[in-house]
């Protein structure tokens, strides 16, 4: 008996040695599974990393992470994201951007209407009420819808992933605001499916973004606001998380505030300026980009900064004359100070909603790359007297959960805990 019990601990000690061994000194496998979130703004990909537990989001193009969500035709085919961007001052109706919004929803023309006055590409309705853009490349028209956009900027992701991983993925995770219902879920999925992709889970980007910070793991019950806020729309979000089991109690947003938003404010007092000092408005198309790129480098750069600088040649003018000007944090503080105040509303309709005090808020998690203005941060640490979680890039938050979830899903050692979304009915509230 007692050679018997020798032997079985003899085994049993292998097997635990072997696992350790398997574990942690032979090469971790290969992620098979991406976390995608496609954003309406920026889109990245990241993926989990076995045995170290690290999320790596993926350098998609020119070294950066993020790409923005513009997909441009012309002759000489089709660009994304930064290519996109930069010759669509020149390209205005083949460059088409904010194609999340449209999704999968159906419009009446009346509905439309409305779209159609935000955006100088021009979009149309199919036999279905279905969203579409119009292109014309090289005098002949033509038709694309949403999800082939989506389809474009994912396909991009997915060569960045494969030029990153010995495997080409071919299963990925991906995000989508809460408020989508299940026809626009389904609609996204097939953006990716079109691709050759199987889609193994659609999350909510705010559960994401708590997954994140490993609010998932909580082994208590706990209420957590989600104040994502990018370069057009805020949307906030009150969750409640306990042992992986995530519930959205209530949304709400405003569709028209973002960073898009804050610049134009910007650009608007810089005109204004330069009209008083040089005693003529700025008309041409090609200097007012020239400022609009200057006045995002000084947003980013007052968000570390208490001055930034502005000098650019207006070529327009006369003689090409030198325009520059100090901003300071102040100033720009000053002249976004209502819009800035509109971030706390849907804060508190959320809370309003559930009947709920501020003071019950466990976590509060910031999304979005606006939210890094130190002024919004104050604004809502003030409000609930506690600071906000924001050690991770507000642009990476939502695709960073979204690589755990496939971390998880892939059985990527040492995860644990997984996420799961309880179905609700709620509604968001829209706020003006």
């Amino acid at each position: 008996m007692g050679v018997g019990f020798i032997v079985l601990g003899s085994s049993i000690l292998a097997l635990l040695l072997a696992g350790y061994f398997a574990q942690y000194l032979l090469p971790p496998p290969t992620p098979r599974i991406l976390g995608i979130d496609l954003g309406t703004t920026y889109s990245c990909v990241g993926v989990y990393h076995a045995v170290s537990g690290t999320v790596e989001i993926l350098k998609v193009q020119d070294g950066r992470q993020c790409i923005p969500s513009v997909v441009a035709f012309n002759a000489s085919g089709v660009l994304v994201g930064y290519d996109a961007v930069s010759q669509a001052e020149h390209n205005p109706k083949n460059t088409i951007y904010d194609s999340k919004r449209f999704i999968g929803k159906t419009f009446t023309k009346e509905m439309l209407s409305n779209f159609e006055k935000l955006y100088p590409f021009q979009v149309s309705l199919d036999d279905e009420g279905n969203a579409q853009f119009q292109l014309t490349v090289n005098k002949t028209s033509t038709y694309i819808k949403p999800e082939k956009i989506g389809s474009i900027i994912i396909q991009t992701l997915l060569d960045a992933a494969t030029r990153n991983l010995s495997i080409p993925p071919q299963k990925i995770v991906i995000s989508v605001p809460a408020e989508f219902d299940e026809r626009q879920r389904n609609f996204t999925k097939m953006a990716a499916t079109s691709l050759g992709l199987e889609v193994m889970r659609v999350i909510n980007e705010p559960t994401a973004a708590a997954m994140a910070y490993g609010l998932h793991s909580a082994p208590s019950l706990r209420y957590i606001i989600v104040v994502d806020l990018g370069g057009g729309t805020l949307d906030v979000s009150l969750l409640n998380v306990q042992g992986g089991m995530f519930l959205t109690l209530a949304m709400a947003g405003n569709n028209h505030l973002g960073g898009q938003d804050f610049n134009q404010r910007l650009t608007n007092y810089l005109l204004d300026v330069i009209s008083k000092r040089f005693g003529q408005p700025l008309t041409s198309n090609q200097d007012r980009q020239t400022l609009r790129l200057q006045v995002e480098a000084v947003k980013l750069e007052l968000t570390s900064q208490h001055t930034s600088n502005i000098s650019m040649s207006i070529e327009s003018f006369e003689g090409a004359p030198v325009f520059q000007e100090n901003i300071s944090r102040a100033t720009f503080e000053l002249i976004n100070a209502d819009l800035f105040d509109k971030v706390l509303e849907p804060i508190k309709s959320v809370l309003d909603v559930t009947e709920m005090d501020k003071e019950e808020v466990h976590d509060i998690v910031l999304v979005g790359g606006s939210t890094r203005i130190p002024k919004i941060r104050q604004l809502i640490q003030d409000y609930f007297n506690k600071d906000p979680n924001t050690s991770i890039e507000p642009d990476l938050a939502v695709a960073m959960g979204v690589s755990i979830q496939a971390g998880i899903i892939g059985g990527m050692w040492p995860l644990t805990v997984s996420a799961v979304e309880r179905q609700t009915n709620v509604k968001k509230i829209h706020i003006s």
